[in-house]
């Protein structure tokens, strides 16, 4: 059987509920409140938030944060498209103008 979320797995998902309350940056706040690198502590989120005990500890806060951790992974995977066109279009030969 899974175990329930530990105390930190709880401290991050209430730190993600009101971390605008810290004064400065949140990357700041992180390494104060956790004594994580901001890298470290999203890899934490994540497992987290992925967490069937996560959704039931605060459904709306979990949903909220999967929903945006989505939209971020959508919009790097659209960029990423993107610049791989553009790049293959830059390689692709231009037509010869001397032929009709």
């Amino acid at each position: 059987m899974s175990h329930a979320l530990t105390a930190r797995e709880i401290a991050v998902l209430d730190f993600e509920r009101e971390w605008t309350r810290h004064v400065g940056a949140k990357e700041e706040a992180i390494r104060e409140v956790f004594g994580l690198s901001a890298a470290r502590y999203y890899q934490v989120l994540n497992t987290v938030i992925d967490s069937p005990h996560a959704v039931r500890h605060n459904p709306m806060l979990v949903k909220r944060l999967q929903r945006a951790r989505d939209a971020r992974v959508q919009t790097r995977a659209t960029r990423t498209l993107s610049s791989s066109r553009q790049v293959d279009s830059a390689h692709r030969p231009l037509p010869d103008e001397t032929t009709d």
